[in-house]
């Protein structure tokens, strides 16, 4: 079996060559392991204005931040400010959505698993203002209901604006404000940011895309003030490291402060019955059993940049993984999959594919459609069930066009009403279908997200 320093470099001699295959220009890459810990920088941060990345450039990390936003929250909870099982309404009064019992039963547990159940990715611009989560709160009233309140997993960045807003309440200061007190400072996390005017003074990657073979810069570089507490913080790795530490420890910082007890750690990588497939929540993190062994993981998207983030507390291991382009997320999976379970000693299940009949092919054709992000279109071809996706455009502002349509893709079945790709380059990624009480498919679930049957 390699040991840590063997996996970083053997990662560290795949990146180069995945750097120009999927046309990434910088990438950051941190493994802690046991006390041990190795960081590395390529590429550059914008191909534009050239700087090379290393340790202390700060990226994106999306939605990694919910995280974060996780730990500020069981900070309140250990201080008796909030409890995970209380309605919101005890928080925040006037709180109203579409749905009464949303309104009246909803709870930070719902929001910190993604089981609110209403139509999650939701962006207004709310302005810069201190204001801006308080008027994105009242937004939300309109927001429709897709499925009963705690029944279905959905990915849900808006539940994370409102547990931001409640954080906002109960601590009296602006959420960026109670996440350094709460989080950044006790941690020591010295060049993690969520104000761009923080981030400038420092070296930082912008997002980048492919079009016409042709790498470009993506603007607007801010997430928007009203998803701080969803998506917002810009850390080095230096940073992540550190922050993958903490949470593969008892709580206590590298001061010895004691930040969490070690119960809150644990409550939050401990799966509960949300989730989809093999995946389930904990509280903002999403956990993995695989051979007996559990790996506990975000990542996050912001325009342009997609990272990773994964620790397997059994063995001490954290990895983070940072790029400054769309095609991070097929990048990521080209240089770490086999290594990290190698490394990991359980190497994940190969997929076998199940023959499918052209009843099941007919029963899982039509659209599949969301507001925003894309819809999915699945229909029989030659006796093979072939999937094409439809950007929609709308993020990070409404007015954002829809990304370059990508080839369609073969689907495999993998079990009941599961899919998967079966052919590279997304290979194994998994989707599954949600069925009506009379047997009828209501939703496919894909990309953490449900799409419902047009």
């Amino acid at each position: 079996m390699m040991d840590v320093e063997e996996l970083f470099r053997g990662i560290c001699d795949r990146i180069p060559d995945a750097m120009a295959r999927h046309k990434v220009p910088g990438v950051a890459l941190g493994i802690v392991c046991e006390g041990r810990e190795f960081m590395q920088g390529f590429g550059v941060t914008n191909v534009r204005h050239p700087l090379p990345v290393d340790e202390k450039t700060l990226f994106q990390i999306g939605s990694t931040t919910k995280t974060f936003t996780a730990t500020a929250v069981m900070r309140l909870v250990e201080d008796g400010k909030l409890t995970l099982d209380q309605p919101i309404r005890t928080y925040l009064p006037d709180f109203t959505m579409r749905d009464p019992e949303v309104t009246t039963r909803l709870t930070m547990r719902h929001l910190l698993t993604h089981t609110g159940g209403w139509d999650g990715d939701f962006f207004p611009d709310t302005g810069n203002g201190d204001d801006a989560l308080a008027r994105y709160v009242q937004l939300m009233a309109d927001l429709p209901q897709l499925t009963p309140l705690g029944t279905i997993f959905s990915y849900n960045n808006a539940a994370f604006s409102l547990a931001g807003r409640v954080v906002e309440v109960v601590t009296g200061k602006t959420f960026e404000a109670a996440l350094n007190e709460l989080v950044l400072q006790p941690l020591g996390l010295k060049h993690s940011f969520l104000f761009p005017t923080d981030a400038m003074t420092h070296s930082f990657a912008v997002g980048h895309t492919t079009i016409a073979d042709k790498t470009v810069v993506l603007r607007p570089w801010q997430v928007i003030r009203a998803c701080a507490s969803a998506g917002g913080i810009a850390a080095s790795m230096i940073d992540q490291l550190r922050y993958a530490r903490f949470h593969l420890g008892d709580g206590i910082a590298e001061d010895g402060a004691r930040i969490l007890r070690p119960e809150s750690i644990a409550m939050m990588q401990t799966p509960g019955d949300a989730g989809m497939l093999d995946i389930k929540m904990g509280l903002a993190w999403r956990t993995r059993d695989v051979g007996g062994i559990r790996r506990v993981f975000h990542g996050g998207a912001t325009y342009g940049q997609i990272s990773a983030f994964t620790m397997t507390p059994a063995r001490q291991f954290g990895l983070a993984l940072a790029t400054n382009s769309t095609n991070g997320g097929l990048f990521n999976l080209d240089v770490t999959k086999d290594l990290v379970a190698t490394f990991l000693g359980n190497d994940e299940p190969e997929i076998v594919e199940i023959p499918m009949t052209p009843s099941q092919m007919a029963e899982y054709s039509g659209r599949y459609t969301r507001s925003l992000g894309e819809d999915i279109e699945l229909k029989a071809e030659a006796g093979k069930l072939m999937a094409q996706v439809y950007p929609k455009g709308g993020f990070p502002t409404a007015d954002t066009p829809p990304g370059p349509t990508p080839p369609p893709f073969r689907l495999g079945l993998i079990g009941e009403d599961r899919i998967a790709m079966v052919e590279p380059a997304m290979k194994d990624i998994q989707g599954e279908f949600i069925k009506n009480p009379d047997g009828s498919i209501a939703w496919l679930r894909w990309g953490l997200r449900i799409h419902r049957r047009a």
